[in-house]
């Protein structure tokens, strides 16, 4: 397969026909396709037999004497991601046998390579992460799929993969709920719930090269708290960021020349609508334990029904889904709700001791 520019070209040589009973019929309705998937859904556009997620191209080979040639042009704008496949089909699009499907991509060409090579490092050290922006947490049921996150040009994409994948996994949809850090970059009728449903179904994503299912899924821009997907009944994995040394370096250096508007077993930082926790010399088990984060409104009626009698929204949380460690210190930032706050109770918990410490901070409207 030869990629120059945006026709894509398929070559075979010492090309001829099936022998008898199939005769030339067979070599003659076998079909070549690809599917694009973008970066960004929403570009889709017509003529292409456009799905939800990707759009599809074909074209018939011809034979030039021994060598059979199928040429297909790609639009122009083409980008992301490709499944090439033929098939034995007698009508572009139909759902012939597949002969051969494998994975490309336009901008990452070693992205298959990138698949098998995780795999693999996945199988033999389970305990390996990928080293991209998130991490893995478990890797779910026996017989699940790989998931992780690929990040390319500062865009990411949830890659799903697994070997002798049957026909019915492959058709199973994939449950897929985004949680992000901000509550206003979703929509607000998903404010109460707090979470981006993004279910799809998995062969609208992707495909089953040489019986391996292989599915990419372009993330939201926005950024990302945790992730929960799987397939209902048989498998489920939760990954949550591990924010980037880089980033907490620049969150640190804006506090350089501030005081604490609160001090504790952690320094408190109070900023707009986020809230910074910093220790200095910090170590893993200094972040171990739970944290509490309670959020009293200057108006219980912003909170959700169910948490108006209490008088506070509770914002607990795991320090591994909020910050990271660098340098031997340790930082993270919580993204509070959009609405007008009186004070915040905070601190950390663990079962059997109770409260480890706790601090208070009023806000000044």
């Amino acid at each position: 397969v030869y990629l120059d520019g945006k026709p894509l070209t398929f070559v075979k040589e010492n090309c001829f026909p099936p022998p008898p009973p199939y005769s030339q019929q067979e070599d003659r309705d076998a079909w070549f396709g690809v599917k694009v998937f973008p970066h960004d859904p929403e570009t889709l556009r017509p003529p292409a037999q456009a799905n939800r997620s990707y759009a599809a191209f074909g074209n018939y080979r011809v034979r030039l004497g021994a060598v059979c040639l199928a040429v297909i042009q790609l639009p122009a704008a083409a980008g992301g991601d490709l499944i090439l496949q033929q098939r034995n089909a007698g009508n572009y699009g139909a759902a012939g046998l597949p002969l051969w499907e494998e994975l490309y991509s336009l901008s990452r060409p070693g992205l298959g390579e990138l698949i098998a090579a995780y795999r693999r490092q996945a199988a033999a050290a389970p305990s390996v992460r990928p080293s991209t922006e998130f991490r893995m947490n478990g890797r779910g049921a026996t017989g699940a799929f790989d998931v992780f996150i690929d990040r390319e040009d500062g865009r990411h994409r949830l890659i799903y993969a697994k070997g002798d994948c049957a026909l019915a996994e492959y058709q199973t949809p994939v449950t897929l709920h985004i949680y992000p850090e901000r509550l206003a970059d979703l929509p607000f009728y998903l404010w109460n719930g707090g979470v981006d449903n993004r279910d799809f179904d998995l062969w609208a994503y992707g495909g089953r090269p040489g019986g391996e299912c292989i599915a990419v899924f372009p993330l939201p821009h926005y950024p990302i708290a945790a992730i929960h997907t799987g397939q209902a009944g048989h498998w489920a994995v939760n990954l949550y960021p591990s924010t980037a040394p880089d980033r907490l370096r620049e969150t640190y250096a804006a506090l350089a020349d501030r005081q604490p508007n609160a001090r504790a077993a952690f320094d408190l930082y109070w900023q707009g609508k986020r809230l910074v926790y910093w220790r200095e010399n910090c170590a893993a088990a200094d972040t171990a334990a739970g944290f509490f984060l309670h959020i009293i409104p200057q108006d219980v009626a912003d909170l959700p029904a169910g948490q108006r009698d209490a008088g506070f929204a509770n914002m607990d949380f795991a320090f591994e889904r909020r910050g990271g460690h660098f340098d031997g210190k340790c930082l993270a930032v919580i993204f509070l709700p959009h609405y007008p706050i009186q004070a915040l109770r905070t601190g950390q918990h663990a079962p059997g001791q109770g409260e480890l410490w706790a601090a208070e901070l009023t806000i000044e409207r």
